[in-house]
């Protein structure tokens, strides 16, 4: 199988809601993107699927798209399944590092905080009684 050179590229076409169809791999064999077993033979067959993309203007939302269905196998946006679980365990963590806990209305957090934005100080709540 000869697989072509595909120089780098930048903004050569647009991102769109079609990117497959500006995808470097789209004249390709599929089964280059798939490799089987976990040996040698299959790491080389990876790096060569990922030598296609790394030249693809559409590398970042395949990617994406890939993160977001969740494919389990296969080379997707120039990433191996195992670096793409490691790029979603990531995420998950930076998210929920971030993420704000937010109430219902009249509820509060078990320490009696009300949760405000960073830049205002941190205000303590006394309880209210629930009317009933």
């Amino acid at each position: 199988m000869t697989i072509p050179y595909i120089p780098p590229q930048r903004s050569a076409a647009p991102v769109t809601a079609n990117w497959r169809a500006h995808a470097a791999c789209r004249h390709a064999d599929p089964k280059l993107f798939f490799p089987a077993g976990a040996g040698r033979a299959a790491s080389a067959q990876a790096e060569r699927a990922k030598q296609v993309c790394a030249g693809c203007p559409v590398r970042n939302p395949c990617l994406d798209w890939a993160l977001a269905t969740g494919r389990e196998l296969g080379v997707w946006g120039g990433a191996a399944a195992e670096e793409r679980r490691a790029l979603r365990a990531r995420r998950a963590r930076a998210l929920s590092a971030r993420r704000v806990r937010y109430h219902d209305p009249g509820q509060l957090d078990p320490g009696g905080h009300a949760q405000l934005a960073e830049d205002l100080p941190q205000v303590v709540v006394d309880r209210v009684p629930r009317e009933v």
